[in-house]
């Protein structure tokens, strides 16, 4: 097969968000080194092209060419080396691949950098964090969708959203850290009976050691709101996160900077887990 036909043959996959993240890094690391893909290119050896495609993931690197870059791009931090190089390889095979002809392909993707994340913040004002709500709740928030999902579109999406949340039973269990605005509790989806199941379900989650959650009140009127969006922070050697935003997954670093302060003042103004346990009991009761 020519390098043509092997370049048309991987455009037809996309990029999965491991293989974009490290195309994203790798470009970070050559910005940063104030060289041009063109000028990169003829030092590495190779076209402006590959350069181009590596960095937009459409294109396998080896972890030894990801290492010759960073040495290129006269890059020190030998952790980060070492956690790109790890993001090498082939196009591996996860659980998620099984949905891609069912789900929207930004649906799937979560499930892929949940796998590769070592810790996970998330907030949320006015919707349940996807990783702790039960199966009512999923199913009762899929029927209100707009424009309306057919049946088997609500339980193919709700599949996926518990088998996503084995990240949380996995060994190890993934840290997880919610920050749950009292709106997202008082919503009312499903109604009266689902809601009480969705708390109870909410303080048992919350029993696990490597899970906290967290609870704004109403009266806490001084936090970030951060535009009204989620924010999912998926730490790890290369961070990266998700505003929600179309499920736009950003990666500057002063954009992650950004929304860890944002994480940080929320959680400051949030009670602490015990009180948040608390807090969400009484709800229950009151329904």
């Amino acid at each position: 097969m020519s390098e043509r036909q092997k370049v048309l043959v991987r455009a037809k996959v996309p990029p999965t968000v491991k293989q974009r993240r490290l195309g994203a890094e790798l470009r970070r690391l050559r910005e940063h080194a104030d060289l041009s893909a063109t000028r990169a290119g003829e030092l590495f050896g190779a076209p402006q092209s590959r350069i181009s495609n590596i960095e937009a993931g459409s294109y396998a690197v080896s972890a030894d060419r990801v290492r010759a870059l960073a040495r290129l791009y006269e890059c020190s931090d030998d952790a980060l080396v070492e956690a790109l190089a790890a993001m090498t390889g082939g196009r591996t095979r996860g659980w998620w691949d099984e949905y891609r002809e069912l789900l929207p392909a930004a649906l799937v993707e979560v499930a892929e950098f949940e796998r590769e994340a070592t810790a996970v913040r998330v907030a949320v004002l006015v919707a349940m964090p996807g990783l702790l709500q039960s199966a009512e709740h999923i199913r009762a928030a899929y029927s209100q969708n707009v424009p309306a999902l057919r049946p088997f579109e609500i339980e193919h999406r709700t599949a996926f959203r518990i088998r996503r949340q084995g990240v949380l039973h996995g060994e190890p269990p993934l840290p997880y850290t919610a920050i749950i605005h009292e709106a997202a509790l008082r919503m009312g989806i499903g109604g009266t009976d689902v809601v009480r199941a969705q708390l109870r379900h909410l303080m048992d989650m919350g029993e696990y050691e490597h899970i906290t959650i967290q609870v704004i009140p109403f009266g806490r009127a001084d936090f970030p709101a951060a535009g009204g969006q989620p924010v999912t922070y998926v730490g790890g050697p290369v961070p990266q996160l998700d505003t929600d935003h179309g499920l736009e997954i950003l990666h500057a670093e002063d954009q992650l900077a950004r929304y860890r302060e944002v994480l940080d003042r929320m959680s400051r103004c949030a009670l602490d887990s015990a009180e948040s346990r608390n807090f969400i009991h009484k709800i229950a009761k009151s329904l």
